[in-house]
């Protein structure tokens, strides 16, 4: 379903169509719910199609890049959190040994994690930091 301006906010305006990963709706997320034990964290984690909502939203109010991050995020939420630190270390500017690494991790995001806008992103980096330098100034 196409998101648009007249959508936001998702929470206030389609609280029943924002469904968590245990298929809980965000209108049954209620402080009765959490004190009966029926809420846990896995509830409360946003899902990858309530971020693409947001870039629909984003990109029907005339931000498009604001549209792509969200699309970006939606693509990370199944990346385990070990491996996306790993990337952010490897992006700080003089982390990285050499372009290859990045490279490297661009790839896993793409065949492993099926991360295509994640993957496009960091190897954009990698081609910015060779440019600049970066490879062998650490901050």
């Amino acid at each position: 379903m196409t998101r648009t301006r007249a959508d936001y906010p998702l929470a206030e305006t389609q609280p029943d169509d924002i469904i968590g990963t245990r298929g809980k709706r965000l209108s049954d997320i209620t402080l009765d719910a959490v004190l009966a034990g029926g809420i846990t964290m896995e509830d409360l984690r946003i899902t990858p199609d309530a971020l693409k909502a947001q870039a629909g939203i984003s990109r029907d109010a005339g931000r498009p890049t604001l549209a792509l991050n969200f699309e970006r995020a939606a693509e990370l939420v199944n990346v385990p959190q070990d491996f996306i630190m790993q990337v952010y270390e490897l992006l700080r500017p003089g982390r990285a040994g050499s372009k290859q690494q990045i490279l490297d991790a661009a790839a896993t995001l793409r065949s492993v994690h099926g991360a295509t806008r994640m993957a496009d992103f960091v190897e954009e980096a990698a081609e910015t930091y060779e440019a600049r330098g970066l490879y062998t100034y650490r901050f």
